[in-house]
């Protein structure tokens, strides 16, 4: 498997409200970045999602991917790459810590395209989108209170 990247940011609130957001696959287009078009392809008995195809369109990146969900808890949520046209694989999760009336979101990424990438340029990607996304999910929760 390829290097992790990791990166985190506080969120103003609970664990359980950041989940709701991230479980919402259906209003993704709303405010991920790039995301165009979710489809959860199975779920687990909790009503969770156990599969789900991403549609991305950022401008020269344009991707469909399917991600499984192995873990979902207010303490972590993890994944893996089922298949995907650009990536050969794709692990990631959140670590989620309350911190008073608060919640510290670690997101940890690793990604391997089907196109070989110096690993320099990859770890930077990795920390490009992992930050678009930390933000772009604290925006979406402590605008949903």
């Amino acid at each position: 498997m390829a290097d992790e990247s990791t990166q985190s940011i506080v969120i103003d609130a609970t664990p359980e409200e950041i989940v709701a957001v991230i479980a919402d696959f259906d209003a993704y287009p709303e405010w991920a970045n790039g995301v165009k078009r979710t489809e959860v392809l199975e779920t687990r008995e909790d009503g969770r999602a156990a599969q789900v195809r991403f549609n991305i369109d950022q401008g020269p990146i344009k991707d469909e991917y399917v991600l499984a969900y192995d873990e979902w808890s207010t303490e972590r949520i993890s994944w893996r790459l089922v298949k995907g046209q650009m990536q050969k694989s794709q692990e990631g999760s959140y670590a989620l810590a309350p911190k008073g009336g608060s919640t510290e979101v670690t997101y940890t990424l690793s990604v391997q395209l089907v196109v070989p990438m110096i690993g320099l340029f990859r770890r930077k990607a990795e920390k490009m989108i992992m930050d678009t996304a930390l933000k772009e999910l604290k925006r979406r929760v402590e605008n949903a209170g």
